[in-house]
């Protein structure tokens, strides 16, 4: 999976950056379709932003947003949210199967 990590106004540490691709590429366990992730990093004042945009293979992107006082916090906090929505798309992928059929052993004749 590709893993692009932008920066709009400000600086991004080393740390984050490598955390935010490893964090990124566990999100495969969730759902195998995902070809590429988007980090993006905003600062504005004293609030620092990430955003998470997942491309998913043969369906709609994934998207979250979070923000807190540094972009550690608000990376794992974005994470949790994508993590959350794929594993709920999955739930219901499979809730909408048919269950399995039961086996039902014929009644014992008494004679």
């Amino acid at each position: 999976m590709r893993v692009q990590i932008t920066a709009r106004h400000c600086e991004i540490p080393d740390a984050v950056r490598s955390r935010a691709e490893s964090q990124m590429e566990r999100l495969t366990k969730f759902e195998s379709r995902l070809s590429a992730a988007e980090v993006v990093f905003d600062e504005e004042k004293h609030t620092r932003k990430a955003e998470g945009i997942l491309t998913v293979h043969g369906g709609p992107p994934v998207v979250a947003r979070a923000e807190d006082s540094d972009f550690r916090s608000a990376l794992d906090k974005m994470v949790d949210r994508l993590s959350k929505q794929l594993r709920r798309s999955h739930e219901r992928l499979v809730d909408h199967q048919a269950p399995p059929p039961e086996i039902v052993e014929p009644a014992a004749v008494e004679e």
